[in-house]
């Protein structure tokens, strides 16, 4: 049977906190309230709609976003926003929900789909008397589909929400409309918590879980939502850490989305002459490695500070998207939970041996995931961690390869390994890919470089020129930015691969293009071109999709398969885009044009 959220209940032991204080209550005769921690009384006839009208999306170089008017502020004031009142531990979550156990055992015994992990040399051939010093191995792990493991992993979702002054009116209409698309799009295992946040953080509601009930509060919740103050990033990550160590119940996955227009004037403010602090902005407890809870950034708009937003995604695990367009945040959001709505590995580690004797690695490519080499170079291994349904991870091994003995015709390079627990079942797994071996020809014979390998190569050497870039951009050096990322976008271009027509090399290249016109000069570089970077860099080195750039089909209806393609070739990060993404991606289009719809009947009955 399924548990109603509660209310707080300051100053009242665990045992009598009310389990059913919400709109649904029949013994209030629908004129109840519930009180949150911040004292703020929720009237549910006068909660603000969760459903306000969102303009289309295109892409960032569209003008036909903006050009469209935008949802109209709520109308439904708010009610006064009060310093919560709250429990010294926050142990009053909602328990979860358990998968039956019929669900895990059939799952169990039908085996289901596994990570699947293989390698490519990036030559076929290395002749016999020949020796390397930097061998290209790519070793390639890939997460089973959606679906493919039975029932999905529930998730905990802790949304931290600025409400400072400058969210007033059209923001904070829209950041209630995609909240509204969250709420709507979890299922009643996965609880949510909602934090608001502005000089400093509220509590909104605990962790509750998403049924009818629980639904109703996080909107009466997110409805009562109210603009004014600063920016305290630090203390609202504090409260949304806070909730996820005082948790008494634990779904299998968790993740905590931040979202902030603003810069921080509290924890890490900026000084002249001094670089701000931004490790300071989150709690050791959610640091990675010490949290199963990523830290998701979104910057909204040219005000916010790309620097501290990424920083945070980056230290505790999470990805930092540039949401440049306020009226694309729905999308964004719809993109995020797309993903953490659909992870189906965790704790991914790839371990790799050398076969041969006289094999060593010499380096490993990794990005932002720890990698280890053993000191005599016989061994390495990747801490992968999370892996979304469908989700491909590509790490470059450089190895030491020896001259072959006389009649060797291949060598053993290395043996790859995986090990990591299904999200849905709880399951310890182990993987054993196919060993990298190349060929040993008397002579040196003509190959072709694996396709594989040279796009992966391309796309490292392409994040590190932005990372170049950018460090040029800081200090003021803009022609030196430009003409990195002109080189670096050369260099795509013309690789075989690209003339070829391989779309992640295109869009590779779209995207070191856009980011050479953003840091041409001091003033795009403060606009959009820091944010813009920064978030081609958060997603380069999780090898995952951020929403530097949201796009949605248009009206002719192209099937899933063309708009995936599309959205591979379109430019930016969308190459890692899964399927739950795009589908979620879909469902918030679907929302959008049927909230219009509702607008225009409205306004015709007005009329």
């Amino acid at each position: 049977m399924e548990s109603s959220p509660r209310s707080s209940g300051h100053g009242r032991s665990r045992s009598s906190r009310s389990r059913g204080s919400d709109s649904s209550s029949s013994s209030s005769g629908g004129k109840s309230l519930f009180t949150a921690e911040c004292s703020q009384e929720f009237h549910p006839h006068r909660s603000a709609s969760a459903g306000t009208s969102l303009r289309e999306l295109l892409s960032l170089r569209s003008t036909n976003l903006s050009q469209q008017p935008p949802p109209p502020p709520s109308s439904s004031p708010a009610q006064p926003f009060f310093r919560p009142v709250e429990p010294r531990v926050f142990d009053d979550d909602d328990p979860v929900e358990r998968t039956p156990r019929s669900f895990r055992d059939e799952d169990a015994s039908s085996g289901g789909e596994a990570v699947t992990i293989t390698t490519h040399c990036e030559y076929s051939a290395l002749a016999r008397d020949a020796s390397a010093d930097d061998f290209a191995v790519l070793v390639h792990a890939r997460a089973p589909g959606a679906g493919a493991a039975g029932p999905r992993a529930p998730l905990d979702l802790v949304t931290v929400l600025d409400v400072s002054g400058s969210m007033v009116g059209t923001k904070l209409a829209l950041l209630k409309q995609a909240m509204g698309f969250v709420i709507d799009n979890l299922g009643p295992r996965d609880r949510l918590c909602v934090i608001s946040f502005s000089s400093g953080a509220c509590r909104l509601m605990l962790l509750a879980r998403m049924s009818d009930a629980g639904k109703a509060l996080a909107r009466r919740a997110v409805g009562s939502l109210a603009a004014g103050g600063g920016t305290n990033i630090g203390e609202a990550l504090r409260k949304a850490a806070k909730v996820v160590d005082d948790r008494v119940h634990s779904n299998a996955v968790a993740s905590v989305v931040l979202l902030s227009d603003g810069q921080d004037t509290y924890t890490a403010p900026k000084r002249p002459g001094r670089h701000a602090d931004y490790d300071a902005l989150v709690p050791p407890s959610l640091a990675r490695g010490t949290s199963a809870a990523p830290v998701h950034t979104f910057g909204l708009g040219a005000d916010h500070d790309a620097a501290a937003m990424h920083t945070v995604a980056e230290v505790t695990g999470g990805t930092f998207s540039f949401v440049e367009d306020e009226a694309a945040v729905q999308d964004a959001f719809a993109q995020c939970i797309g993903g953490l709505l659909s992870v189906a590995v965790q704790d991914l580690r790839v371990d790799v041996e050398c076969a041969h004797p006289g094999v060593r690695v010499g380096a490993v490519r990794s990005g932002n995931y720890e990698s280890r080499v053993d000191v005599d170079g016989r061994a390495a291994s990747v801490d992968v961690g999370e892996m979304y349904a469908d989700e491909e991870r590509r790490f470059l091994l450089f190895l030491q390869v020896p001259r072959a003995c006389a009649g060797d015709d291949v060598t053993r390079l290395i043996s790859v390994s995986c090990s990591y627990r299904d999200t849905a079942t709880g399951r310890a797994k182990n993987v054993v890919g196919d060993d990298a071996v190349v060929r040993r020809p008397i002579t040196a014979t003509t190959t072709e470089r694996s396709v594989e390998v040279v796009r992966e190569r391309l796309r490292v050497e392409a994040t590190d020129g932005m990372a170049a870039a950018r460090e040029a951009a800081e200090r003021g050096a803009h022609a030196e930015a430009v003409e990195i990322l002109r080189s670096r976008r050369r260099a795509v271009a013309r690789s075989g691969a690209a003339r070829r027509g391989d779309a992640t090399c295109a869009a590779l290249a779209r995207e070191l293009r856009e980011m050479r016109v953003r840091v041409a000069d001091r003033w795009r570089y403060e606009q959009s071109g820091r944010a813009y970077v920064l978030a081609g860099l958060s997603s380069h080195a999780q090898q995952r999709a951020t929403s530097t750039q949201v796009f949605t089909r248009d009206n002719r209806g192209e099937s899933a398969e063309d708009y995936s393609v599309a959205m591979a070739t379109t430019g930016g990060t969308t190459s890692y885009m899964t399927p739950a993404m795009l589908d979620m991606l879909d469902r918030s289009r679907r929302s959008r044009d049927h909230q219009r719809q509702h607008q225009t009947k409205e306004r015709a009955r007005t009329f």
